[in-house]
This record gives C-alpha cells, structure tokens and sequence, in this order.
C-alpha cells in the first residue's frame, strides 16, 4: 500500500507540473508514514514541506495542489486532507485492504521477502565463546540473536554464512589447562594452591576427574609444562563438545567452525605482522611490536607482540578478519557480549587498513540478561565461578521459549528473562500467545474441513464481505509485514519481528474474541477463512525468521 501511494504521489505531482502548478520537474524521495493517531488517517507523507525549496512554493499550497490528482483514485481512499504546515494524510477505503490477502496466499513461505541483498555473501559470527567453560545465558542471548539476523538476512536475498570461531590458542587456554591440571593434582592428595586468575568453576573438578579416569595418574610424571598442555587439549575438546551439543539443543547449526589455531599453523599470524612491518603499519617501540591503529581513528596504537614475544588477541584477530574478506565475503557482521565495546576500533582499523571499506564490517553488542523466577533475580554467579548455564534454561523452559524471550528487547538494552513466565501455558507469555495464534486457525481450518471445506478460493465478490474493522485491523497489520522484516534486515535488529508478532497476535485476538469465523453466512465464511489462513501464514513466516516453530495443535 505505501509503495502504490508513493507511485500516486509523484504521479499527482508531475500531472501538476505539466498543467503549470507546480514550479519543478524535480522531486525529493517521497516518505509514506504511517500517523501515530487513527484521526491522522492511515498513511501521511511529508513530501509537500520537502519540496518547498525545490518549487518555490509554501508546503501547505503543494500539498493542496497535488490533492485534486489524489483524490482521483475513489477507488482507494475515502479522503486525502492537508493537514498543520503542509502534511498529506490519506485515509485509505477498507474494501482496499482485503485484495492485500490475495499476495500473502500467493507468495506463502516469501511472502514479505523483500529483494535487498541480490546474492551478496555475508557472514555472521556470532557466540564464539571461549572453549574454557560452559556456555550461559548472555551466550544464549547472542546466539538467538545472531541466529535470527542470519535468517532474515538470507531471506530478504543475501548469501549468508554462519560461523562459530574457535579461540583454542594463547594465554586462556593456558590458563585453562593450569586450573585442571591443579585440580588433577589434588585429587591424588597434592597440597597445591589455587591461583585467583585461574578458573573457579566446579566444571573444572569435573573435567580434572575425566582426566583422572582416562589416564590415571600418568601426568604426574610429566614435566609441569607439558602436563598442563595435555590437559588444556583434553579440557578444550570436552567443552567444545559440550557447546556444540548446547548449541545444537538451542536449535542452531553454523556452516562453519574455524579455529584460531590454524591461523598459526598456516602462518597467517606472522604473514600479516611482517606485510606490517614491511608497510610500516607495524612499528617497534619498548621491545613490543604495535599496529598504527591511530592513523585509522583508534584512540592509541595497540600491540600485536609483546616484548616477550608472544602475539596478542588482536594479532590473530587482525589475521582472522582478513581472511574473512579473504573468503569472498563483502560483508562480515560479528556479535560479541557488550564488555567488548572497547574493542571496536582497533578491529575496524585493521580492517580499513587492509583496504576495506567501514560498510564492510559490522558489531553488534549484546547486552546483560537479569535472569529472574516470578519477578525475583536469580543468582547468575558467585566467587567460585559458577553462573547458570544455558543448558540449564533450555532444560527448564525449552529452546522455542528461550529464542522468542531473547528476542523481545532491542539487543543493546538489558532483558528480564523470568524464568516461571517462560513456562507459563497463557498469554503472559509471549511465545506462547504467539503460538496459540497459529495453533486456534489450524484447529479452525480443521473444523472447517469437517464442514466439507476443502479449499478457499480468493474472489473480490467474497472478500467484500470483510469490512469490519477488526478484520481491516488485520489486514493492515499484515500489510506491515514487508516493511519490519526490510527494516530489520537493514537495521540488524531482529527483535522487530518479535514484536511485530505480538501485535499480529493481538490484533487477531481482538477479532476471534468478537467475530466467530465459521459462522451462518457461508460466503462470509469464505471471507472470515481466507482472512485467519493468511494470518497463520504469516505467524509461521515471522516465527521461522526467529528459529521457532508453529504449532498445528497446543
């Protein structure tokens, strides 16, 4: 509906300009809004204040002039009015909203797909956590998140791949290895102390048994350095394996894993700090070697080898996002946890530096989950190091419930996630009043076809039929769909279909509890069926964006 009244609007104004009312073949982009107040009508546009400067006119004479050329179309609005300093307000005849249906039934699993990224490769990075220790709930929020952008992001026409990066190098795995190997000794009665910086979690007891169990006490005879190596690679296998089992149970599948090591073992590390040194981007100073990050707008210029000589984060991180581009994709996109905000520049600097462009790389930053249990904050950790696992949450409340939670709040602001909410079976929670939507218009279709109804075949004649205003509530909320699933691909906030659906949810609420569907008039019937079967379409394309199924029967 916006696209054909933008089309009517340019039409109107180049027919005012050829009858010499308006000053200009020139036009600025026309805008169709929707009004916040129902008075305002159904959509508005700007365009008469925008053009001001172009024709040489006051607004509010534009947009009286190109009215009479709007009103022209009686077939699709009841009124066009100017309105305050030059606004166009147009109130749309409901008998225009039913044929909308006629496009959600066609297009059925795209409709609403809007054709924004013509093949272009993307990927999407996104959870990533270190494999030194078990994934918890803020990980869960990424992954729902990244998850969710991946899908919209492939249906509105990109190529999208996801990717899961491995960080089993360096100082944390070391430190991983230290902790189990210390654990491992006191569990053959060494008195041993356990260092502050070294991990706290009752996982790192567990893993220091397994170890116990399968090799015996074997390590005890090995030098120090090469013990805690044999337990960093036993301990990092065991938890990576429980990420991906965690990650699988979420519902999630990455295209691919990529390992931080292999970086090293290719040379990719050294390959980029000598290209550096030899383009003087990377300088010595202080026996440490530093990236010139500065000339690209960080703060500072930041190391990529210590004076001891071991590389940082960020050296292979320069070498890991290059090889992203290096890959094919024009496009990288990653998701990290909000604490990683410093981070940003250095890795945009390193990635203009290789000669890509800011449009290329993307963050998003995840914000804190306040986990709580009827309203009352659930303990998310504690000085020994334990926090509440995401598998603990899909245990409890299922992996559907955890993914449409995740996703009711804009990612960078903080969520409440009540735990006894998530497995309520009403419509205080949202999953589930989402869900029941698409669940009542199956057993509707149902009782239908128990009426003998086997199929509803869409005719203008039928469809006139739909005039009350829950109904046209419906539709146009329908109508919306196109637009918050462009707008969130554009944006990168997925939580726009999340919210959408609620407010797909709510509005055909208001109708089933005041219109009865299956009802005397039998071509109202038609009408009635034809309106609750796109919804459901609609219900179950909005839900597979976010990774969560539709239901036939709750």
């Amino acid at each position: 509906m916006k696209e054909t009244i933008k089309r009517l609007v340019i039409k109107a104004a180049h027919a005012a300009y050829e009858n010499g009312e308006l000053n200009s073949p020139d036009l600025p982009e026309v805008e169709i809004e929707a009004p916040k107040f129902g008075n305002q009508g159904d959509f508005s546009t700007n365009f008469a204040m925008v053009s001001a400067s172009i024709q040489k006119m006051a607004p509010k004479k534009i947009a009286e002039t190109i009215i009479p050329y709007l009103t022209k179309n009686a077939d699709l609005f009841d009124k066009v009015e100017a309105a305050g300093p030059g606004f166009v307000n147009f109130f749309v005849k409901p008998s225009a909203w039913p044929p909308m249906l006629k496009d959600v039934h066609e297009k059925g699993d795209r409709f609403g797909a809007p054709d924004l990224g013509k093949g272009e490769k993307i990927q999407v990075e996104f959870v990533s956590a270190n494999p030194t220790g078990p994934l918890h709930v803020g990980h869960g929020r990424g992954a729902a998140v990244g998850d969710a952008l991946a899908r919209i992001l492939s249906f509105s026409g990109y190529d999208v791949q996801r990717e899961y990066y491995i960080n089993d190098s360096g100082r944390q795995i070391n430190t991983l290895g230290r902790s189990v190997f210390i654990r491992y000794e006191e569990l053959y009665g060494i008195d041993v102390t356990f260092p502050d910086d070294c991990y706290q979690g009752g996982y790192i007891l567990d893993i220091a048994r397994e170890i116990q169990a399968s090799r015996g006490n074997d390590l005890l005879e090995f030098e120090e350095h090469r013990a805690v190596s044999e337990c960093a690679r036993f301990a990092a296998k065991i938890i990576l394996d429980d990420i991906r089992l965690d990650l699988k149970t979420f519902g999630l599948v990455y295209d691919n894993w990529y390992s931080e090591q292999t970086l090293y073992d290719a040379g990719k590390v050294d390959g980029v700090i000598t290209e550096g040194r030899e383009t003087g981007l990377v300088y010595e100073k202080d026996g440490a070697l530093w990236f010139k990050t500065t000339r690209f707008g960080d703060e500072k210029d930041r190391v990529v080898v210590r004076s001891n000589g071991d590389t940082t984060y960020f050296a292979s991180d320069i070498a890991y996002h290059r090889e992203k581009y290096d890959r094919g994709f024009s496009r990288v996109i990653d998701v990290w946890g909000a604490d990683h905000h410093g981070y940003i520049p250095r890795i945009r600097a390193a990635i203009e530096a290789s000669g890509r462009g800011k449009e290329q790389f993307d963050v998003i930053l995840i914000q804190l989950v306040n986990l709580l249990r009827d309203g009352e904050p659930v303990a998310m950790s504690t000085r020994a190091g334990e926090f509440v696992a995401l598998k603990d949450v899909i245990n409890e409340v299922g992996s559907e419930a955890a993914r449409f939670i995740f996703l009711t709040r804009h990612h960078e602001s903080p969520l409440d996630f009540d735990l006894a909410l998530a497995k309520k079976k009403t419509n205080d929670n949202p999953v589930y009043y989402v869900q029941y939507v698409h669940a009542r218009i199956a057993s509707i279709i149902r009782n239908s076809m128990e009426r003998g109804i086997e199929t509803v075949p869409y005719s203008e004649e039928t469809m006139a039929g739909l005039v009350a205003p829950e109904e046209i509530s419906l539709i146009k909320t329908m109508a919306e769909y196109r637009e918050t699933v462009r707008t969130a691909a554009e944006l990168m906030e997925p939580h726009r279909i999340t919210y959408y659906l609620i407010t797909l949810a709510s509005a055909f609420h208001a109708y089933y509890n005041k219109h009865r569907v299956l009802c005397e008039d039998p071509v109202l019937t038609l009408a009635r069926l034809y309106l609750v079967m796109a919804v459901k379409k609609v219900i179950h394309n909005g839900l597979s964006l976010l990774g969560v199924s539709s239901p036939e029967k709750m």
